[in-house]
């Protein structure tokens, strides 16, 4: 019982893994719920969630046979069913007898029994450009937030409360707020528009918003069929294309959208991008005729062509047998169309410029599959790797090769049945870059294998000589790695929607665990890097803060000096007029001179004291003269008498010291000026 229920759980961690790879659902916990709700079946839980050309995923297998091919071999109940009954498991309709058995299973069965890794895939951005009015907004947001995070951020932006905004321009209709835009399967980059029906308009923006408006409208197109004189009602919203409103009258009318020649159309509507909105068609109704395109050319060489094309059929008659397993007629295999049997080559020959061989291509596959199909790389096979293979590890994908030949039975098939189905397209879209090229022609064939060389060496080279005509067309998977490229898959025209996704899953299984080996690596080169730029940075601001440091105290020392040798030169200006005092200064007198004599005793700041004798004839500017002398300049400090305190220096410099009553002695003091 343990190790059937240790398989059981290693299958159901192959099928998650599986799953979240073909449907890009991140969230580990929802698959889980979808794919119990489906009873962990992998093909009804995509059809589920990715909607398909015709409804359900499409599979040759019965539901028991195609779980037990896929998922692993058979429980040992089914083994003894099977023995009982006599009878074996029926292999796929789609295999031949000589094929290896269970080809398609590749990319679901390891050969060894240990439990694979589930790769958690990369959150998607997406790129949103919502219009209102005259203004703009571009978002960025995780494919895992909802449509109200999105209204709340246009509140901010735009000013506008979430309760009287409409967020219009949705593919799917209206959301609701609550929904996950991963539900959505949105592009990476979507166009919105804001409307509020609410807020009325101002004189300038009512003219801007009546585009919006008229976005949500329907328009009535009464369409008159000439030759079959009929006349069609239909209803088109107006984000309907005139494109689209053309591709749908080819499917009522059998007549192909670049014969159709129409009537009706208002001068405006020269771009059949233009949506019927902006076309300037009347509004609520208009009407219109269309009829075929005469074209002489077509007519003329009819018989030939589908000549050709029946020698081809009876030359081939067992690929014809092989290509009648995919439930399609005779016309069908061969591209004959109910209008003309001639087909224009997919790709011209001897293109000098690739990018428009590959418009041409893009332009002749929509014309005649739809324009439900892969998105081609437009430009050269070594622009196609570079855009693939050579930017950062988180955006890196794989490149997948589609080579057609309009010579093999099998192209129309792959093309309408393989190609166009909404699972691959929408796989392909979403995990791979796809480049196209055309080797009906030999010398497009040829060029296409000097690319090949040049790109992927001579071994893949000599692999597409070995195909044969009616092998065509085929896909081939490459995967970029640090020294070459590397071929992971060759899958041929005689395969199934189910085979053909399977491998392309295999293939992605594989480039995903390389890359998050590169995503690891790359991620450690950054963090060096980012270590070593920060230690530069901070080597350079300590350089810096250095330079800064020393450049301060050089001026500061340049300060020093300055104010040094100022202060030199006072002090030497202040000695030569101290100098100069004291030389002018009258002789003391003696005591014993019998001249009225004044002795004064002065009191420095310092505490001490200056002495001397003076006439009392002598005036005050010969004290002042003398203060100075002793370095206390009269414009600094003031002599002050102790009692009663009078301040000298207030007085006339030219009284005496009889007037100045400091007769016949006084004590005098010095204070600095305020």
């Amino acid at each position: 019982m343990a190790s059937e229920s240790g398989e059981s759980n290693m299958d159901r961690e192959m099928i998650l893994a599986d799953f979240q790879a073909c449907t890009g659902i991140d969230n580990i916990a929802e698959a889980i719920t979808l794919l119990e709700l489906n009873n962990w079946d992998l093909v009804a839980a995509i059809n589920g969630v990715i909607p398909q050309e015709n409804g359900i995923l499409q599979s040759n297998f019965s539901s028991e046979a195609s779980q037990a091919n896929m998922y692993g071999p058979p429980s040992q109940s089914e083994a003894a069913d099977a023995a009982a009954g006599g009878t074996a498991p029926p292999p796929s309709s789609s295999s031949s007898s000589s094929s290896p058995p269970s080809s398609s299973t590749s990319a679901f069965c390891p050969v060894n029994s240990s439990p694979r890794h589930i790769v958690e895939r990369q959150s998607r951005m997406l790129n949103f450009r919502v219009e209102y009015r005259q203004r703009s907004v571009e978002l960025v947001l995780e494919e895992g937030s909802t449509v109200g995070q999105i209204k709340q951020i246009l509140q901010t932006e735009l000013g506008v409360p979430v309760s009287k905004m409409q967020l219009k321009g949705w593919k799917s209709g209206d959301v609701s707020d609550s929904t996950v835009l991963r539900s959505l399967h949105l592009p990476k980059n979507i166009s919105l528009y804001v409307l509020t029906p609410d807020i009325a308009p101002t004189a300038s923006t009512s003219k801007n918003s009546a585009l919006p408006e008229s976005l949500n409208q329907n328009f009535l197109l009464v369409i008159s069929h000439r030759e079959a004189q009929r006349d069609y009602n239909l209803n088109f919203p107006g984000t309907k294309t005139i494109q689209e409103v053309k591709r749908n009258i080819s499917d009522l009318t059998n007549i192909p959208v670049r014969h159709q020649q129409w009537e009706g159309w208002p001068a405006s509507a020269s771009d059949d991008s233009m949506t019927l909105a902006v076309s300037g068609i009347s509004y609520p109704c208009h009407h219109l005729s269309v009829c075929r395109r005469s074209s002489p050319a077509n007519t003329q060489e009819p018989t030939e062509e589908c000549g050709d094309v029946h020698m081809i059929s009876d030359s081939e008659g067992d690929d014809f047998e092989d290509a009648s397993e995919f439930g399609v007629d005779d016309s069908e295999m061969f591209g004959m169309g109910s209008s003309t049997c001639r087909k224009s080559p997919m790709m011209p020959e001897n293109s000098e410029n690739e990018a428009d061989a590959l418009l041409h291509f893009t332009a002749e596959f929509s014309s005649r599959y739809g324009e439900t199909h892969p998105m081609f790389f437009i430009g050269s096979l070594e622009a196609a790797s570079q855009e693939a293979f050579y930017g950062k590890a988180r955006d890196r994908k794989l490149l997948a090769i589609y080579l057609h030949n309009d010579d093999s039975v099998l192209s129309n098939v792959f093309c309408s049945q393989m190609m166009c189905a909404d699972s691959i397209v929408s796989y392909l879209s979403q995990n791979f870059i796809t480049w196209a090229w055309d080797v009906t022609k030999e010398a497009n064939k040829a060029r296409l294998l000097t690319m090949c060389t040049r790109h992927f060496g001579s071994v893949v080279t000599q692999t597409i000589r070995t195909y044969k005509t009616d092998q065509f067309p085929l896909l081939l998977i490459v995967m970029g790695k640090r020294t070459s490229n590397e071929v992971l898959n060759v899958i041929q025209g005689n395969t199934t929607v189910d085979e053909l996704m399977m491998r392309l899953m295999g293939a992605m299984e594989i480039f995903t665990a390389q890359q998050q080996e590169d995503i690891k690596d790359e991620d450690e080169r950054e963090a060096r890097e980012t270590v070593k730029r920060e230690q530069d940075e901070a080597y350079r601001l300590s350089l810096e803060a250095d330079r800064k440091k020393r450049e301060a105290q050089e001026r500061e020392e340049a300060e020093q000096v300055r104010l040094e040798r100022m202060r030199k030169e006072q002090e030497e200006e202040k000695e030569a007029i101290r100098l100069s005092l004291e030389q002018a200064l009258p002789p003391e007198p003696e005591e014993e001179s019998g001249e009225q004599i004044s002795k004064l005793r002065i009191r420095t700041p310092s505490g001490e004291f200056l002495e001397r004798r003076f006439l009392g004839s002598c005036k005050l500017n010969v004290l002042f003269d003398f203060v100075a002398s002793k370095g206390y300049p009269f414009d600094e400090f003031k002599l002050l008498t102790t009692f009663p305190r009078r301040n000298i220096t207030q007085l006339d410099p030219g009284s005496t010291l009889l007037e100045a009553k400091l007769f016949p002695q006084e004590t005098l003091f010095l204070e600095a000026k305020e």
